[in-house]
């Protein structure tokens, strides 16, 4: 393969990554074959590493290089409470915001039958199975706020449902500092129904 078709295998295979067009791929190319390239042998040996060695968590199915990922493995959170979410980027987003100390449990994903994502795609029987083992007092179920995150979460509290686990959802409404004026009707009906005593 020419030279120009090797940079144009990775323009095309940066572009496939989200969030990277066209303009996007060019300069991360030419930020890796300018000058000094121990950035691209240090990125694809990154790159190998993770494709070899990155695989779901034994217990949560979120991303580690070992059995179980170092969430799981830390005897000072609360393995009585199950954070239920879609993907390992909910995960971090949780673990940014620092304040859950309980366990996670990953879908891989959420249902949405008209793309051919059905329950048996997703990690429901194994969060069935991590419940009915014991010691789970609680199921959060944090799915995404939208109709397929709904409908995700539906799914699951009916198949949790025979355990007898307290089962909550995230709340939903105002983001803290905002304006009621830029509230659409959606947040309002959701801030109002999930009020609680002050």
């Amino acid at each position: 393969m020419s030279e120009a078709g090797v940079i144009a295998g990775l323009l095309e295979e940066l572009t496939k990554l989200p969030g990277i067009g066209p303009k996007s791929a060019e300069r991360i190319a030419h930020f890796l074959l300018a000058g000094d390239r121990r950035h691209a042998v240090e990125l694809a040996n990154a790159l190998q590493a993770v494709a070899d060695k990155v695989r779901p968590c034994s217990e949560c199915f979120n991303l580690t290089d070992g059995t179980l990922c170092p969430i799981c493995g830390d005897p000072k959170r609360d393995a009585g409470v199950l954070c239920v979410v879609e993907t390992p980027r909910d995960v971090n987003s949780f673990e940014r915001a620092g304040n859950f100390r309980g366990l996670y449990h990953v879908l891989g994903g959420r249902l949405a039958p008209l793309d051919g994502m059905g329950p048996d795609r997703l990690t429901f029987s194994a969060l069935v199975s991590r419940v009915n083992r014991g010691g789970v007092r609680e199921v959060i179920l944090a799915t995404s706020p939208t109709l397929e995150g709904d409908g995700t979460a539906l799914f699951a509290s009916t198949a949790l449902a025979p355990t007898g686990v307290s089962i909550t959802r995230l709340a939903r409404g105002l983001p803290s500092g905002s304006s009621l004026e830029l509230a659409n009707a959606q947040m309002l009906a959701e801030a109002l129904d999930g009020r609680r005593t002050f």
